[in-house]
């Protein structure tokens, strides 16, 4: 079993999202009819021009495929930014993927980038030649990272080193790093005033909000439980409108090894969370990891964190009013009556949409007044009705079951059993719930649900429609008069992912959608300066069910083209695309390409194997003999220097 882990890192860590941890898995109201569904069906009336349905996304539409590199349309240049070890200071070491250590790696770019966040400098601006990137770095692959450790004869972690530890530490966290626009081109400043590393491994943070200093959250090594070291898993996550970047920490579960018996003091909220795995060989090492020499450190991961870009020296903040699961992302928006709203998803089959309301309330020209708001305010879960609501189910200490009678004793237990808590709330479970994105512009609400493999037909409900669910799906929310405090909102699907060719998929989209246009499993988005909404999608190994790489697609949320999608951007064989990112004059996209080469690579016609560092099914970006494929960060201008998608 470890020694298929190591041989596929990146297949088996997307493998774990099979395992449902809710123990009531069904759903929270009257059964699903069909009329439900088909009432939601995308609009019938024909296009007579393609020029008709491109009306807000103009470009010729790249194909679906699976090869070694990227692909963009056609006008546009897709140039990489920043890879895995490349420089983040002026005096970082040159990347030797053959010498590698943790000394050189918390100076470098670090792993499998994920979320992108930009703000533009100085701080305040919108500026779209000149900001800070930030950055998340999700996960390490052990098999592609080094050498040997992903070979046939490999036992299991025999061959992880504590230095290879060490450097997995130190390439997990985030970076900032300052980058400029010069003659059309973008050149990352690596003798940037705010540049930085943060990592899994030395980076102290603070534990704030409720659970701040709580007994559940003490350690041998910090006995007051209002300090943690590192940041672990973080897949998306979020800027505020004061200027700070949000980190949403996701699998934290992977890195916790031991075994859990009934007797342990976490044994519930251990198993709600799948802690331990026992999927890394880091308690070996590092007996913080290690369930039972350090019985509470696993409750330290699985929160949001905050930090002060425009501080490189200051200690990021957990911020623990937020919740404590699965995090995917955190992005927030300011409501109309100034209060900060976040909305997050719950990472897991069965798990939930979550939304955090601030209590108090955003001063546009006061940041120092805006950096803790993050810390007091409710935390609610959704429920979904069939009548096509939403209720916000607020998870307050001492309200309904949240009860001493029911292991809940101070708001500290609620945020650490966040699950639990919207358990006995009875919240709906959800396809996996990734990135949701607030769109400013029309008042709502983007859910992206990724897939749920393990949903039965029996258990179908609206929101989550088919079983299994292979292909994911997207619900939109819309806050009442734009409302997002309300405690009711009412939804609908935009799109139900997979081919519509086939009937009996139960894809959704405008009859326009072509059949490059379609796609399986989102997970990222964005919505971009015109309002327009962006997908990213990441199947796992299982892209052969489309036949397609993961890639970006524009698609449309509004009018008589509502559902209609279009490719814009593929990935490389095994590489997953996370957090497309625009510029405020919609002139330049981020995109992150991550995991290259992994995924699925033993389906690829021609190469229909595992991949490790010695063997790799591509050698993007590099594409040379002496480098392994590389996470990367790629840029995307259109060629005329116009906006993208015009």
């Amino acid at each position: 079993m470890l020694k298929d882990i190591l041989r596929s890192k990146g297949a088996t860590f997307k493998a774990s999202d099979d395992i449902p941890l809710n123990p009531n898995p069904k759903v929270t109201f009257d059964k699903v009819t069909e009329s439900r569904y088909e009432q939601r069906a995308m609009p019938k009336e024909a296009i007579s021009a393609r020029a008709a349905a491109d009306r807000r996304y103009l470009w010729e539409e790249v194909s679906h495929g699976v090869d070694e590199t990227h692909h963009v349309a056609p006008g546009y240049s897709a140039e990489i930014l920043i890879r895995w070890g490349d420089p983040v200071f002026a005096d970082s070491p040159p990347f030797d993927p053959m010498n590698q250590s943790a000394a050189a790696q918390r100076k470098q770019f670090g792993y499998n980038n994920d979320y992108l966040g930009y703000i533009g400098l100085p701080l305040g601006s919108d500026n779209p030649d000149h900001g800070l990137l930030c950055v998340n770095h999700e996960y390490t692959n052990e098999e592609m990272m080094f050498p040997g450790i992903g070979r046939q004869d490999n036992k299991g972690f025999a061959d992880m080193t504590e230095e290879l530890v060490d450097i997995e530490l130190a390439a997990h966290g985030g970076t900032v790093i300052e980058l400029k626009r010069e003659g059309g081109r973008w050149r990352v400043v690596t003798d940037g005033q705010y540049n930085r590393r943060i990592t899994g491994g030395d980076t102290e943070m603070e534990i704030a909000g409720p659970a701040a200093g709580h007994y559940r959250m003490k350690t041998s090594a910090d006995p007051a439980g209002v300090v943690c070291i590192g940041t672990l898993n973080n897949c998306a996550g979020g800027i505020t409108p004061w200027g700070t970047y949000l980190m949403a920490e996701e699998n934290f579960h992977h890195y916790f090894g031991g075994i859990l018996k009934n007797g342990h003091p976490e044994a519930r909220n251990y198993r709600r969370c799948g802690v331990p795995s026992d999927w890394c060989a880091w308690p070996k090492f590092h007996k913080r990891f290690d369930i039972n020499a350090e019985p509470n450190e696993a409750n330290r991961f699985g929160w949001v964190v905050e930090v002060d870009v425009f501080d490189p020296n200051s200690r990021p903040k957990k911020r623990t009013a937020l919740g404590r699961f699965k995090h995917e992302g955190a992005e927030p928006i300011v409501n109309s009556d100034g209060r900060v709203v976040v909305y997050m998803g719950d990472d897991q089959r069965f798990d939930y949409l979550y939304r955090f309301v601030s209590e108090g309330r955003y001063s546009p020209d006061d940041r120092p007044a805006n950096m803790d708001l993050l810390d007091s305010g409710t935390l609610s879960v959704a429920r979904f009705y069939e009548d096509g609501s939403l209720e916000w189910l607020p998870l307050v200490h001492g309200e309904g079951p949240l009860t001493a009678e029911n292991g809940f004793y101070s708001q500290a237990d609620v945020v650490i059993e966040a699950r639990t808590a919207a358990d006995m709330l009875g919240a709906t479970p959800m396809d996996r719930p990734e990135d949701v994105e607030p769109n400013p512009w029309a008042d709502k609400v983007y859910v992206m649900l990724t897939n749920n493999s393990a949903r039965t037909a029996d258990a179908v409900d609206s929101p989550n429609p088919r079983g299994p669910n292979h292909f994911g799906q997207i619900v939109e929310l819309s806050p009442p008069e734009g409302n997002h405090t309300a405690e009711r909102f009412t939804w609908e699907l935009l799109v139900v992912a997979g081919n519509p060719k086939y009937s009996e998929s139960g894809a959704m989209y405008h009859e326009a959608t072509s059949e490059n246009g379609w796609f399986g499993s989102p997970d990222n988005c964005c919505v971009d300066a015109r309002g327009r909404l962006w997908v990213s999608t990441d199947q796992g190994p299982n892209w052969m069910k489309t036949g397609n790489a993961d890639g970006l697609f524009g698609l449309e949320t509004e009018g008589d083209l509502r559902g209609y999608s279009k490719m814009f951007f593929r990935t490389p064989i095994g590489a997953e695309l996370c957090s497309p990112r625009f510029t405020a004059d919609n002139g330049t996209l981020f995109v992150a390409v991550q995991h290259p080469g992994t995924d699925g690579t033993e389906h690829f016609p021609g190469f229909e194997r595992n991949s490790t560092f010695e063997d790799p099914a591509t050698r993007w970006p590099d594409f040379t003999e002496d480098m392994p494929p590389r996470p990367s960060v790629v840029v995307i201008q259109k060629n005329d220097g116009g906006e993208i998608g015009t």
